[in-house]
């Protein structure tokens, strides 16, 4: 590279740290060069033989001619829960005709904020109930094609129910701001039930 060993390190080092303050914060990772793709449990198979989004795509998976729409729900003891990034579970619902027809409780396998939306679409949901939500993750939801009803609170059946019937209140402008800052800041969130503070590195 004809540059310093010391310089090489410290461009080590940074990336480093920006690597995991991508994993553990959920800030933004801008990835460069190379042929390379998410995996979202579709199509070409990541190669890791335990990827759980494989085995939901498989377990969720529609037919054709399936009309059934699948709700998610961030979920934690009935409730939603209100951190889009932290949830643990969530519950999705299948709705056919107007009706719930089953419903079931999955994990997230530790992934958070923006990655979560690789989850919804490995489970193949086409709407996500939720309450505070950042705009990274808003933004990737929209490109998997997956419909937001954010800033919603409460009962998670209720609100499935209210949402079927065309009567769920929500907010079409939800944010999450911990997500909206610069980096170098702390955060704390406890509007949204997470209650810690959070820091992006430079």
């Amino acid at each position: 590279m004809q540059i310093a060993r010391t310089t090489v390190q410290r461009i080590y080092e940074s990336a480093r740290k920006k690597l995991a303050d991508a994993i553990v914060d959920g800030c933004p990772l801008r990835i460069e060069g190379g042929d390379f793709w998410p995996c979202n449990g579709h199509g070409v198979n990541c190669g890791y033989d335990e990827c759980f989004k494989q085995k939901y795509s498989q377990q969720y998976k529609k037919e054709k001619g399936d009309y059934i729409m699948k709700i998610a729900v961030t979920y934690e003891n009935g409730q939603i829960f209100q951190h889009f990034g932290h949830t643990e579970q969530f519950k999705i619902y299948d709705v056919q005709d107007g009706k719930i027809i089953q419903s079931q409780i999955v994990g997230t396998n530790g992934s958070g904020h923006g990655a979560l939306a690789g989850v919804l679409n490995a489970l193949n949901a086409d709407v996500l109930i939720c309450g505070g939500i950042g705009g990274g993750a808003q933004a990737a939801l929209a490109a998997a094609g997956i419909k937001l009803y954010g800033g919603v609170s409460g009962n998670a059946d209720d609100a499935v129910a209210a949402l079927i019937a065309g009567e769920l209140d929500y907010n079409p402008d939800v944010k999450c701001s911990h997500h909206d800052h610069n980096h170098g800041e702390e955060h704390t969130c406890g509007d949204h039930g997470c209650g810690g503070e959070h820091h992006c590195g430079q």
